[in-house]
C-alpha cells in the first residue's frame, strides 16, 4: 500500500509540462481567470513561468511562446475579460475592508502590476464612498488589535507607543495613528477632528 502511494507522489513529481501552443495558453489562462481575479501583467507573469518552463523542457523558443501570449492577452483586453482598473477598484476595496491604508492598497496593487491611473482611480472611488477612508482603516485596525480606546487593560506610556509603532506598521500616518490611539473612547472615534 505505501509503495502505492509513493509511487502516485513520484509521478506528479515528474509530470513534464505541456508544449505551449495557443489552446494550450487560452485554456489555461482561462481556467486562471476562472479562479483568480488578476490585472493583465499578473496573468502575463503566471503565463510566462509556464511558456518558460515548456521551453525549457521541450526545447522551444520562449519568444514564440511570447507572441502568442501578447496576442492573447490583447484580446483578452480588448474583450473585456481583463480589466486593469476593475480589478484595482475591487481588490481596493477588499483590501481597505481588512483596515489596510491607502500605502499598503498601493503597494499591493504594484505588486500584481497595476499602473498607477488605474491606482490613483481605486484609491479616488475609495473616497468617494467613504468620507476618510484612511481613518475608517486605522480604526478597522484598532478595533481588530484591540489598540488604543479598544485595549482591554489601561493604556501606559509604552502600551502607547507599542500602539502607535502598530498602526505605523500597518501603514498609516503618524498623525492618523496619534488621533485613534489617544481617542478617550469608542465614541471619540466615530467622526475624525
Amino acid at each position: 500500500m505505501k509503495d502505492r502511494e509513493e509511487n502516485k507522489i513520484e509521478k506528479r513529481k515528474k509530470r513534464n509540462p505541456r508544449k505551449v501552443t495557443p489552446k494550450y495558453l487560452d485554456n489555461a489562462a482561462l481556467y486562471y481567470l476562472s479562479r483568480y481575479a488578476t490585472s493583465a501583467e499578473n496573468l502575463r507573469r503566471v503565463m510566462m513561468r509556464k511558456i518558460h518552463r515548456s521551453a525549457n523542457h521541450h526545447g522551444t523558443d520562449v519568444e514564440d511562446g511570447i507572441a502568442l501570449l501578447e496576442a492573447m492577452i490583447a484580446r483578452y483586453l480588448d474583450s473585456g475579460l481583463l480589466d486593469d482598473g476593475a480589478y484595482a477598484k475591487a481588490r481596493a476595496a477588499s483590501l481597505h475592508r481588512w483596515g489596510n491604508s491607502a500605502r499598503v492598497i498601493t503597494g499591493k496593487l504594484r505588486q500584481k502590476g497595476v499602473g498607477n491611473d488605474d491606482i490613483a482611480g481605486a484609491l479616488q472611488a475609495l473616497s468617494e464612498e467613504d468620507h476618510d477612508p484612511e481613518w475608517a482603516a486605522a480604526v478597522m485596525v484598532a478595533k481588530r488589535r484591540r489598540l488604543g480606546p479598544f485595549a482591554t487593560q489601561k493604556t501606559t506610556e509604552e502600551t502607547r507607543e507599542k500602539h502607535l509603532a502598530a498602526l505605523a506598521r500597518a501603514g498609516f500616518s503618524y498623525d492618523i495613528a496619534r488621533r485613534v490611539i489617544d481617542a478617550e473612547s469608542e465614541e471619540d472615534l466615530e467622526q475624525p477632528s
